[in-house]
């Protein structure tokens, strides 16, 4: 279908080989949508034509879908992800949340939580949160270190050393994906430090909101240089040109919806699926079938 609204994507994309810093994203920026009554035409289209996708993708049953949102508390991860697939068949899409790892997990390598979870070929998974933690949460609090299982080459190594070792796994490991049929799309959703302080605020403020709100999230606000950095250092290590990152505007929600949704329509899109033919024998059988319906008393 043909869309009204569509966004040049190379405004959010990490260019990979490009270094890139974070204070020269606009959390606030709206690229032209004035208002939120034109980012919900927008929403709406491009939810349309996300469903027409993701039917084409079940149907065509030749390549799957890994969507990762990464972000601060209160970016709107989950808002993203409710309104944004809201189109989308349940049947064909599920979504993982990436809490702290069991004591099973920390006995294995870190990608080997992801990999169990992987969508099959035709199906939409999509990280809340995801194996970036690893190189994001667990470098603001290396502490988190204590208990995983680390490759023997890098133990004893200094830190810097530990997160450039992740990065290259996460390189590796989502090449090979890639290469197995799986189109990674990564979103880094991007809030200002005052927006998150608002949303905070109305957590607290509003009784049907108190339920998202934790104490632990205002301790980590006190963590918010450190978590930029690790941030830019992650998204500057691993956008790749077969998995890129894409620095999302976050302040305005309406607008984060409606450019994400344009991003995986359009992404799914490119992809070049086609409804798989029939053979001689099939539409044989289809033939007999229609014969013996229309014969019917």
């Amino acid at each position: 279908m043909k869309r009204k609204h569509t966004f040049d994507h190379s405004d959010y994309i990490v260019t990979p080989g490009k270094k890139i810093r974070l204070k020269d994203y606009d959390p606030a920026f709206t690229n032209g949508l004035s208002d939120k009554k034109e980012a919900k035409e927008a929403l709406k289209e491009d939810i349309e034509a996300l469903a027409a996708a993701q039917e084409l993708l079940w149907t065509s049953n030749q390549q799957a879908v890994l969507i990762v949102f990464q972000a601060l508390d209160a970016a709107g991860k989950d808002s993203t992800i409710k309104h944004v697939m809201s189109g989308v068949n349940p049947q064909g899409c599920e979504v993982h949340s990436f809490k702290a790892p069991t004591e099973e997990e920390k006995k294995h390598h870190f990608l080997w939580r992801p990999d169990k979870v992987l969508p099959a070929a035709g199906r939409i998974a999509i990280f809340n949160r995801s194996y970036y933690e690893e190189v994001l949460v667990v470098r603001v609090h290396p502490d988190f270190l204590k208990g995983q299982l680390l490759p023997q080459k890098r133990r004893g190594k200094d830190l810097k050393k530990i997160w450039e070792g992740r990065y290259s796994d996460i390189n590796r490991w989502e090449r090979l994906k890639t290469e197995q049929g799986i189109c990674i799309m990564k979103f880094f959703l991007n809030v200002s430090r005052e927006e998150q302080k608002k949303r905070f605020l109305e957590r607290l403020n509003k009784p049907e909101k108190n339920f998202k709100f934790s104490a632990a999230d205002v301790k980590e606000r006190s963590f918010w240089k450190d978590y930029q950095k690790a941030y830019e250092d992650m998204l500057n290590a691993t956008s790749t040109r077969y998995a890129p990152w894409y620095i999302i505007p976050a302040d305005k929600k309406w607008f984060t919806r409606s450019v994400v949704a344009d991003i995986i329509a359009t992404r799914i899109n490119q992809l070049d699926l086609k409804i798989p033919k029939l053979s001689k024998e099939e539409l044989a059988a289809l033939q007999e079938a229609r014969n013996e319906l229309e014969t019917e008393e």
